[in-house]
């Protein structure tokens, strides 16, 4: 607020944004472009549009009205009054491009992702057993309006994705991209294999890398790239599929309650993803970028989570057992070995309560992520 004129709060559907603009900037002049009458007048009068705010405007879903980019691009090389402009949006495919084009260098963007298990502990709504946290997934809304996620989220899904994907690329059969996303939630922690879900969903390969970049620019879902010294082989190498919230995903995967959660196949990947995406929220609710990747060799090696930090590596696996037993982490042992890479240090994060370390790992319970995060 004190160096750019511009601030962007990015992030998906109901996650907050407009909640936090309101809170953060009371005494701004607020506007959503989704009102009709909005939206015509920034369209048809950009100048009187932006001219009625005395300290500062908060444009949300700005991106509805593409050219009032360049419109504040000039105001606020004109009045060079820092945080002058507050604009959000859900639509990052959209957004983030006018903005590049537009106002880069003038911009702060943050990302706002659901709630994170930091901010719901010591809360009325902190929960004990992870199985809850997963199958409810993290949407405000769910909370303080305490509302069903088996009504929320298949509705979520009709009024949302479906409604923002038309409004960027023409699908034409909305059944085949419902199926592609239910695919996707199957997919969760796997190598992400183009072809055999183009096969699947009876589409091209090209509509399937578009699809995915929807989901990408949505955020609904992410590709977590492998790790290696070379910065090329991280681009062009096989990435893994998680998605944002699993809430979301346990909808599209049919799971209708916890019971039916803790004995579902997919509950270690939901898990895995569970730590991954509030590995992600550290960093963001932070304004910091991560650098999260995963990494596997050429026999089947693994380890689930490479945070790299400046020069630093952190090595994490993710198992959802919640009983300690050391072939948890024999991966960990192993990996400064077999990796050849200068680790810091190894974490074992697990579905269980205890948390201490070990000579060459340290464990942490799930619900410990916070303390584990920040200690590196």
């Amino acid at each position: 607020m004190q160096k750019f004129p511009v601030i962007t709060i990015t992030g998906p559907r109901q996650s907050g944004k407009t909640t936090l603009s309101k809170a953060l900037f009371p005494n701004y002049y607020y506007a959503n472009l989704e009102n009709p009458e909005e939206r015509a007048l920034a369209e048809e009068d950009p100048r009187a549009f932006l001219a009625r705010h005395q300290t500062g405007i908060v444009i949300d879903e700005a991106q509805y009205v593409p050219h009032l980019f360049s419109y504040i691009q000039v105001l606020a090389d004109a009045h060079q009054q820092p945080g002058e402009f507050i604009l959000s949006g859900s639509q990052n495919f959209l957004l983030l491009e006018k903005i590049s084009q537009s106002l880069a260098g003038r911009v702060a963007i943050f990302h706002l992702l659901p709630f994170g298990l930091e901010e719901l502990q010591d809360t009325e709504f902190q929960q004990e057993n992870y199985l809850r946290y997963l199958w409810q997934g993290f949407y405000p809304r769910l909370y303080n309006a305490q509302i069903a996620p088996t009504d929320f989220y298949p509705n979520y899904i009709q009024t949302y994705l479906e409604r923002d994907v038309r409004q960027v690329v023409n699908v034409s059969d909305l059944r085949s991209f419902r199926v592609f996303l239910q695919l996707c939630a199957g997919r969760i922690g796997q190598l992400f294999n183009q072809t055999a879900l183009a096969n699947e969903v009876g589409v091209d390969q090209k509509t399937i890398k578009r699809w995915l970049s929807i989901l990408e620019t949505g955020s609904v879902a992410f590709t977590l790239s492998p790790y290696f010294k070379n910065m090329g082989k991280r681009l062009v190498k096989t990435p893994k599929l998680y998605f944002y919230d699993t809430g979301l995903a346990c909808s599209l995967l049919g799971i209708r309650t916890v019971a039916e959660l803790s004995t579902h196949y997919l509950k270690g990947a939901l898990f895995e993803n569970l730590i991954i995406v509030e590995s992600l929220k550290q960093f963001y609710h932070r304004g910091e970028q991560p650098q999260l990747y995963f990494w596997r060799d050429q026999v089947g090696n693994e380890v689930d989570l490479i945070i790299e930090k400046g020069i630093h590596l952190y090595a994490v696996e993710i198992k959802s057992a919640g009983t300690l037993q050391a072939p948890l982490w024999k991966s960990l042992e192993n990996f400064p070995a077999t990796s050849n890479l200068p680790v810091e240090s190894s974490f074992l994060i697990y579905g269980g309560t205890e948390s201490y370390d070990r000579s060459s790992v340290k464990i942490r319970s799930w619900n410990k992520l916070p303390l584990w995060l920040e200690s590196t």
